[in-house]
């Protein structure tokens, strides 16, 4: 498999991030960037959660949805680093918009607003 995958958004924008086999090791802290949790099943990643932050932080045993993404069979997490706050937050938009799939009940994102 790959050391790296590409994430389309709803926009068409292409979006390239590096994959880890869960568990990984832990990312340093203030590296801010995007991030996948997903499946592998059939050489194919099934997004199970994308969010944004501190990568280190946010790619821990500590995340918030860390019990629903272990449930949900999450198996490699995907990131790139992304530093500029609006960039990552239009990153995350746009991948949530592309894989609705990532929200609950059959993902772990938590949709807001409706």
């Amino acid at each position: 498999m790959a050391n790296t995958c590409i994430w389309t958004g709803v926009s068409g924008a292409q979006y390239t991030y590096f994959v880890h086999e869960l568990p990984t090791a832990p990312f340093d802290p203030n590296q801010a960037g995007n991030y996948v949790f997903a499946k592998l099943a059939n050489n194919f990643y099934s997004p199970i959660y994308i969010g944004e932050g501190d990568l280190h932080d946010r790619i821990s045993a500590d995340h918030h949805q860390a019990q629903c993404i272990t449930e949900k069979g999450a198996t490699h997490v995907h990131e790139h680093l992304n530093p500029l706050e609006a960039n990552r937050k239009s990153e995350e938009s746009d991948l949530l918009a592309a894989y609705p799939q990532t929200y609950v009940p059959t993902g772990c994102n938590i949709k807001t607003g409706g």
